[in-house]
């Protein structure tokens, strides 16, 4: 698994792992593919900000590796 802390590394399409807002404090994940990439930086600390196929947005904490 990659970290998503970096732009570059998502695409559209890809399967990552989010944590969502409401679950920041339990870390629980959701697993789906980007649909929208949200943060505008090249890098940002807790991950970057995406919009899953199925709707949900949430910061990206793992790029699964295909």
């Amino acid at each position: 698994m990659i970290e998503g802390t970096q732009r570059s590394l998502i695409n559209i399409g890809a399967e990552v792992d989010i944590v969502e807002k409401h679950h920041q404090r339990s870390g629980e994940l959701k697993r789906g593919h980007v649909a929208q990439i949200l943060t505008s930086s090249s890098h940002h600390p807790h991950g970057i900000k995406v919009r899953l196929e199925t709707g949900e947005v949430g910061r990206v904490k793992a790029i699964t590796e295909e």
